[in-house]
């Protein structure tokens, strides 16, 4: 059985940059920052033959590229419950987009649809107990923050592979976005 998710990478700059927001905050498990992207569908444990359709599913999309600024932090949770602290994708249609087309081609092959409504986010750290008044502190230090624009030339299918120290993330596939005028061409 595999582990699988799609997601939108992030240019290892901009990793980088994430990965050094990681500390204020006690009980913080942080997302190292080559583990840092924005999901687009979290497909869970599947078998070799379903990755295959996956895979064959994804190589059916077909979107333009476009470009990502991520801005603000925000949790899922309550303040003291958190579960995940993130950054936010502001406002992006084409993202949107490219959600949708990934979603539908995998109901084609398959997959069940995606219950839960598309909150665009990179998941800078988890929770596992209560966060107190550093979360908060750390919300009001980097509410303003902004980078971008970001590229987004692809999409990848992801394993995660569930270790004692932590996840790793593996690229499968990539799958490349046209360039708008490829894609006007195309039309």
């Amino acid at each position: 059985m595999l582990r699988l998710f799609v997601a939108v990478p992030l240019p290892e700059a901009v990793q980088d940059r994430l990965d050094g927001l990681g500390f204020g905050i006690p009980g913080a498990s942080w997302v190292p920052g080559e583990n840092m992207h924005i999901t687009l569908r979290f497909l869970g444990e599947v078998s070799n033959a379903e990755a295959a359709d996956i895979d064959d599913a994804l190589m059916s999309v077909r979107a333009p590229a476009f470009d990502i600024t991520l801005e603000g932090v925000g949790h899922f949770g309550s303040l003291r419950q958190t579960r995940a602290l993130w950054v936010g994708v502001a406002r992006n249609p084409a993202l949107t987009h490219l959600r949708d087309k990934v979603e539908s081609a995998l109901v084609r092959f398959g997959q069940p649809p995606e219950s839960r409504k598309f909150v665009p986010h990179v998941t800078l750290a988890r929770f596992k107990s209560e966060t107190g008044h550093h979360l908060a502190n750390f919300l009001a230090e980097h509410n303003l923050l902004k980078l971008g624009p970001i590229h987004a030339d692809r999409f990848t299918l992801f394993q995660s592979h569930l270790k004692r120290d932590g996840t790793l993330y593996e690229p499968l596939s990539d799958y490349p976005l046209v360039d708008a005028r490829a894609m006007a061409a195309l039309s």
